[in-house]
């Protein structure tokens, strides 16, 4: 009974902290769409004056333009396809690998079953019998 909760506990807690990433990650996507960041304006002249350096100008908050957001859920599809691919890349580098450890386990289990059946065989053909002497098997 005590490890059912204890399962069930580790449970929650592993949804908690999907449901807070997944929480986190779609206030950021809405943060963005509520205030997207304003282009940072660069000058072709160098006479800008000291006093527009210190101070960056504000920008009225603009709305997200369609294209803006299509623009956006692409670069959100390309880096998760990127990531994507990348894993997919780590994995069919990682197989052959992966593979290998699993035929030698085989073999070191096909190995250790065949000594425990020679073990079996003869060290049951050479123990002495019950209620026959050692000297007379000889």
């Amino acid at each position: 009974m005590v490890l059912d909760l204890n399962d069930m506990s580790r449970r929650e807690h592993r949804q908690d902290q999907q449901s807070r990433v997944f929480y986190e990650l779609s206030a950021l996507i809405l943060n963005i769409l509520r205030y997207p960041p304003t282009p940072i304006q660069f000058s072709d002249s160098d006479e800008v004056s000291t006093s527009s350096r210190r101070q960056p100008q504000r920008h009225p908050l603009t709305q997200l333009t369609p294209a803006g957001f299509a623009s956006l859920l692409l670069g959100i599809s390309l880096s998760l396809m990127l990531c994507g691919s990348i894993t997919f890349f780590i994995g069919f580098l990682l197989m052959p690998w992966v593979l290998g450890l699993v035929l030698v386990f085989y073999v070191v289990g096909i190995i250790s079953t065949l000594a425990m059946l020679g073990r079996a065989i003869f060290f049951h053909t050479f123990s002495p019998k019950k209620g026959v002497p050692a000297w007379k098997l000889l």
